[in-house]
This record gives C-alpha cells, sequence and structure tokens, in this order.
C-alpha cells in the first residue's frame, strides 16, 4: 500500500472533513481513502480510439448504412508566393 501525504491542507477542508468522517464513523485518513476511492471509481476510463468507434457503430448499425458519394478531387493548387513587399520580404 502506498503512502499519501497532503501539504497545505485549508483548514476548512479539515475541518469539513474531520465532520462528514465523524457522521460516517471513520476515521479522517479512512474517509480520505473513501473519498479518493469512490471518486476515481466513478470517473469512466479513458477509451481507445478503436473502442469508441466500435461502441458509435454499434449504436447507429441497427438504423441501416447511407452511401454517401465523394465529391470529384480538383488538382492541387500552387502554394502561395509569400515573397513579395506585401508580405514584409
Amino acid at each position: 500500500m502506498a503512502t499519501l501525504t497532503i501539504r497545505n491542507l485549508d483548514d476548512d477542508v479539515k475541518r469539513r472533513l474531520r465532520l462528514q468522517a465523524a457522521q460516517h464513523g471513520r476515521s479522517m485518513e479512512e474517509e480520505a481513502r473513501t473519498i479518493l476511492r469512490d471518486t476515481l471509481a466513478a470517473k469512466p476510463q479513458p477509451v481507445s480510439g478503436a473502442a469508441w468507434v466500435a461502441e458509435i457503430r454499434a449504436l447507429v448499425e441497427p438504423f441501416g448504412g447511407i452511401e454517401l458519394e465523394l465529391p470529384p478531387r480538383e488538382p492541387a493548387r500552387e502554394p502561395i508566393d509569400f515573397s513579395g513587399p506585401e508580405y514584409g520580404a
């Protein structure tokens, strides 16, 4: 098990932690552990890109697909010449 030291904790925060711990019949240390554990457990874990795509696909696939017509490709444009005096050259 790891040990965590929290410095510069506001007096009001410590007081509220002590009161909440007393209400729950726990020590301040146990209350802090419970708060950290419950708060971190409630946060959803990050989803990878592939997993996210799979979740979205599972939600929309029952509605059927759609075919999108791709627009025709045009030739690439010439790069802009920034060497003129209007560009500070």
